[in-house]
């Protein structure tokens, strides 16, 4: 990485941190420093990540840190929508955009935890409507896709691996 690419993903990565901290603000919120320290993480790594490794990161700068205090500070971030809690994989992701549109489709890569987040209402809306019609409620306004981003993809194919499960429907 070249000095000017770190110094404008520095730039880049403050200007998110102090748009959170600008929304919690105009919202009565505190975003602590260790609420602070856990969205940063999320968003230096650009991907999922479990609770545990934010933890480990924690610990480098707070040693005592337990995972109540953790958990605490992602909860709190979920609320505030500077990230999303992330089923498919048991982790979280930093939000890339957390003063813009709600994002109601997120797409995690299964091998290396790459997320892309993105909003289609009119797809959304179809998918309540196909869950209606088999007698189900949407009750989350994200939908989540298990995939391969597609590097990960291309790696599978080089090493001769295809999609190891899949249904023959009559």
């Amino acid at each position: 990485m070249s000095s000017s690419t770190s110094s404008a993903s520095v730039q880049s990565l403050n200007t998110l941190l102090d748009t959170a901290e600008t929304l919690c603000t105009q919202r009565g919120r505190r975003l602590t420093p260790i609420r602070r320290k856990v969205l940063e993480i999320l968003l230096q790594r650009q991907r999922s990540v479990k609770a545990y490794e934010l933890l480990d990161e924690i610990r480098k700068v707070q040693p005592g840190a337990a995972p109540p205090t953790v958990y605490r500070a992602l909860d709190f971030l979920i609320a505030e929508g500077l990230i999303h809690r992330l089923d498919a994989v048991n982790a979280w992701a930093a939000c890339m955009d957390a003063a813009g549109d709600r994002h109601d489709i997120l797409v995690i890569c299964t091998e290396c935890g790459a997320v892309a987040e993105f909003s289609d209402p009119k797809l959304h809306r179809q998918l309540a409507q196909k869950v209606a019609s088999a007698g189900f409620v949407l009750n989350h306004h994200e939908t989540e896709l298990r995939a391969l981003c597609n590097p990960c993809h291309e790696k599978q194919l080089a090493h001769g691996h295809t999609h190891p499960h899949s249904h023959a429907h009559s």
